[in-house]
């Protein structure tokens, strides 16, 4: 029994898929499979369901599952406890950001932290913002860059480092480009083109639709914002993003604010309480980043 297998087989219990196993773990996805049927076979007993479209466990699985994690645990204590000793930080990081991200100084921080600590090996993982928040609290992503419409999520440590109102993006001929401010009335009665849910932005809108009593039309969803600039520009719907999410449109749209919409939405860093140094290192980079 080997730790990568017992780290393979987490990796495909929290995330029900053996390929997006094999991208978190970063090897093929023949090589999940058969690494954890190697394990099944010196175990003597089935681990994951095959059967269905999801990978689930077994009884066996759901057994093994917690005793695996305790031993990679304490394989992460022992390259914890040698690294505080020798000054030489190892180890590995998962870190998790919304689809699109364009946040420089993010990059920027990660980078710095790589040239410090070239011992830590940093895994980036694009997703939606709930997915990414349950990533953290599953334990399969360490820190991650989200949008969100709540100021902290349960239980979790948190650092806003973007806050800002909605706005609505149309071309220049468009009969909302021509008024001085925007409602939500306004705004919902054109088809419009916004996020995915469980993005900050998309909560903030159909919270504020909700209050209203306002069923949006919501026609045509992009995760990246740019698409959806694009998809505004060619005259598919009105775009909703916050203004430092809709990059260079301005010279193909007009922006208004939506004037009744007040609940800003956030980008913010979100992590975990972990005894990780590595973690605790990168979380000090960012705090440095986005004082």
């Amino acid at each position: 029994m080997e730790l990568r297998q017992l780290a393979y087989f987490v990796a495909v219990a929290e995330e029900a898929n053996f390929t997006r196993a094999a991208e978190r773990v970063r090897i093929s996805q023949s090589g999940v499979s058969a690494q954890i049927q190697q394990l099944e076979r010196e175990l003597g007993a089935a681990l994951i369901d095959r059967s269905t479209r999801t990978a689930g466990l077994t009884a066996a699985g759901r057994a093994a599952l917690e005793p695996a994690r305790a031993a990679l645990a304490s394989a992460e204590a022992v390259r914890q406890a040698v690294g505080e000793v020798t000054g030489v930080i190892r180890g590995e990081l998962t870190i998790g950001m919304i689809v699109g991200c364009t946040i420089s100084p993010f990059f920027a921080a990660l980078a710095d932290f790589h040239q410090a600590h070239p011992g830590v090996a940093v895994t980036l993982r694009e997703d939606n913002s709930d997915r990414l928040v349950d990533g953290i609290r599953a334990g399969s992503v360490d820190l991650a860059l989200i949008g969100t419409a709540d100021a902290a999520p349960a239980g979790l440590n948190t650092r806003t480092i973007v806050s800002e109102r909605l706005v609505a993006l149309v071309p220049p001929d468009h009969p909302l480009a021509h008024r001085r401010t925007v409602t939500l009335a306004d705004l919902t009665a054109h088809p419009l083109i916004c996020m995915p849910s469980g993005t900050g932005i998309r909560t903030v809108l159909d919270r504020a639709c909700a209050a209203a009593g306002i069923r949006p039309a919501v026609t045509l969803q992009a995760s990246a914002p740019d698409a959806i600039v694009d998809l505004a520009a060619r005259g598919l719907g009105v775009a909703v993003l916050s203004e430092s999410t809709a990059p260079g449109h301005r010279d193909r749209l007009t922006a208004r604010l939506i004037d009744d919409v007040e609940a800003p939405a956030l980008l913010a860093l979100v992590w975990a309480d972990a005894p990780n140094p590595a973690l605790v290192k990168l979380v000090r980079q960012l705090r440095a980043s986005f004082p």
